[in-house]
């Protein structure tokens, strides 16, 4: 999930990630090329903070 995303999912805790975090969790073998930031929102009618990466 991307930072202000929940905290939770189905009852378990998440970890919320923006493009630096991601960065360096995986560390300096990969190179970020594209992330997307997308709100999707739940039958309860609730935003969900989505992001996603491509590294080479």
């Amino acid at each position: 999930f991307a930072i202000g995303g929940p905290e939770k999912c189905s009852g378990l805790e998440i970890v919320q990630y923006d493009s630096e975090k991601m960065i360096a969790e995986l560390g300096d073998n990969f190179e970020l090329v594209e992330e997307r930031n997308e709100v999707h929102i739940t039958p309860a009618n609730k935003e969900q903070k989505f992001i996603f990466f491509r590294f080479l």
